[in-house]
């Protein structure tokens, strides 16, 4: 049987959106075309990516199905998990950090996201991330949420920089594995501190930095600010992972042109659009710069050919595929929220399928897991049929 991630998915472009609800849908029809392309590899300490694109951590959402998920479909060179409390980590009985820092072998290399304020709770923490087999870990200083922030974590340290440079060095001490830090830009327009803080990160000896280009005031809305990713880069020598407003290939080729950036990393465009990372890889190799890559073609299993814009797009039967292998992944898993999350990815992955509401509904209404996929397979394959 044909696996999911031998065929592509569709190409939604989220934005301006919780990750809660739908996204809106959008293209960049004004990003040119570049002569950059994604970088083939980035070094991060002892650690290769390749390619040098990231899946960024979102909560409820890079669990390990989903992260097995988008790394079984190719062109991913980094999975993170979801962002991860240290004090839970250190708590024996707090079932959620376990299940959050869960992974399988077949995820390497991933990086395992925590969040605090306490530099020694965050160095302890880091240290069993480290024995559990982790490839990296990353410190969390972009999460916008109020129950976060008020615990002065995420976002809400980037008014505290002399806390974080303790939290860098704690945890550089306390681990041999790399570390690294995602940050925003600052906490508001009239507080911006990324070059700075990219700047402490570097003199700390962490191996890398990640920047999403908005502050904590802007949350998802608005646009991502490049022009801060190209001055973060301009002021330090570790590898700068650029992030914000990558919806499709050309804006990642864009965004390494006008920053210079090392690496690409992709949050919400990821649920929404799961082969977003093949179509850069497919981009890269078929349109900026083929010589710069080793050819890897694979096209569709059912005999279309790629798009004009140089990467593949779905068929209905691809989505179908996309849909039920996830689904099923989930079930196999036994998560005790499989239910829920196959509800609230339906509405990222039923966008563009004809009838895709009928079919919403249909899993919304739903109450079990091998309800939902039934619902699925009944649906599409009613659809597929020949006449």
């Amino acid at each position: 049987m044909k696996k999911f991630w031998d065929s592509p998915t569709g190409n939604p472009h989220p934005t301006k959106t919780a990750l809660g609800g739908a996204p809106e849908l959008a293209r960049s029809d004004n990003v040119q075309p570049t002569q950059s392309v994604v970088p083939a590899s980035v070094q991060l300490g002892s650690v290769t990516i390749s390619p040098a694109t990231v899946l960024a951590p979102m909560a409820g959402v890079t669990d390990t199905v989903f992260r097995r998920f988008i790394r079984n479909l190719g062109g991913c060179g980094l999975i993170m998990t979801e962002f991860t409390s240290a004090d839970g980590v250190l708590r024996a009985k707090d079932q959620k950090a376990k299940r959050y820092l869960h992974f399988y072998e077949d995820e390497h290399p991933i990086s395992a996201q925590l969040f605090g304020s306490d530099p020694q709770v965050m160095a302890e923490a880091a240290r069993i991330v480290e024995g559990l087999g982790f490839d990296l870990v990353d410190l969390n200083l972009g999460c916008p949420a109020k129950k976060v922030v008020k615990c002065n974590g995420g976002s809400g340290l980037l008014r505290d920089l002399p806390r974080i440079g303790s939290i860098f060095e704690a945890v550089r001490a306390a681990v041999k594995i790399p570390f690294t830090v995602k940050f925003r830009a600052g906490w508001n327009d009239d507080e911006i501190v990324c070059v700075e803080l990219a700047k402490m990160a570097e003199d700390c000896g962490l191996c890398a930095v990640a920047l999403h280009a908005r502050t904590r005031e802007q949350g998802y809305s608005g646009n991502a600010r490049w022009e801060w990713i190209a001055a973060v880069k301009d002021a330090v020598k570790i590898p700068v992972i650029g992030n914000g407003d990558i919806r499709k290939p050309e804006d990642a080729c864009a965004m390494v042109e006008a920053t210079g950036c090392d690496a690409v990393m992709i949050g919400r465009t990821a649920p929404a659009n799961p082969w977003i990372f093949r179509q850069i890889q497919q981009y890269c190799e078929r349109v900026v710069r083929p010589s710069s890559y080793v050819v890897r073609e694979s096209g569709f299993g059912d005999g279309q050919s790629p798009a004009n814009d140089g990467y593949d797009e779905p068929s209905e039967a691809d989505r179908y595929e996309m849909i039920r292998t996830y689904f099923q992944m989930l079930i196999e898993e036994e998560l005790p929220d499989a239910t829920g999350k196959m509800k609230q990815f339906a509405s990222w992955f039923t966008h563009g399928v004809p009838s895709g509401a009928g079919l919403r509904k249909a899993i919304y209404e739903s109450k079990a897991a091998p309800e939902i996929l039934g619902r699925v397979e009944e649906f599409f394959e009613a659809r597929l049929q020949p006449v």
